[in-house]
């Protein structure tokens, strides 16, 4: 991924045919605006059982064939606090339920974020350079993490996801206007032979 953001971006690299195919179905399958069910609360998670891991795993796959750097489980339609993020590009990407910011710095930095959701968008967006963020793993471990730049930022685009915001609703007017006009349906008009 070059800038922020919830969607890497590799224009430098050639893709081929079969990983474009599996972005396409990824993407297919991650809901997108103005789905309503982006704008719902997730529930806390209760149970950490099997079908709790399968959703992480299908997260995980998702998000990496979709070329992204986090998901939710708003975006996969599941109202569960469940959220997956890429920590760092050497690492697999992790896993955090009910998760919470326990700190945050007071520091803040305004950078361009796209989403999984709002695809062709790409909007200024100010966040927390630093934040800690508490929750569990899959499997009901509690899990602390001290994050920044970056990993800050996606894990605050994705928790904002569980709480039923978009990231057009943290940017200016102006950019929300034009990310509007990006997403809004554009008629079909049949041709006449």
């Amino acid at each position: 991924m070059a800038e922020a953001g919830e969607i890497r971006t590799d224009e430098e690299q050639e893709h081929d045919p079969e990983q474009e195919a599996r972005r396409r179905l990824a993407l297919a399958q991650i809901r997108q605006y103005p789905d309503p069910v982006l704008r719902m609360q997730a529930r806390e998670v209760e149970s950490f059982d099997d079908d709790l891991e399968a959703l992480v795993a299908r997260m995980r796959n998702l998000m990496q064939d979709a070329r992204g750097v986090g998901i939710a489980a708003t975006q996969v339609g599941v109202l569960r606090r469940v959220l997956v993020f890429q920590r760092d590009e050497e690492e697999p990407p992790t896993a955090l339920v009910n998760p919470a910011i326990v700190e945050r710095s007071e520091e803040a930095e305004t950078d361009d974020e796209g989403c999984l959701s709002l695809q062709g968008v790409l909007v200024p967006v100010e966040r927390s350079v630093r934040v800690t963020i508490e929750g569990r793993d899959e499997r009901g471990r509690p899990v602390r993490f001290e994050l920044e730049e970056l990993s800050a930022r996606v894990a605050q685009h994705e928790l904002d996801h569980l709480e039923g915001k978009l990231i057009l609703d943290r940017t200016t007017p102006e950019a929300r206007r034009e990310a509007l006009g990006t997403l809004r349906p554009r008629p079909a008009l049949d041709r006449l032979a």
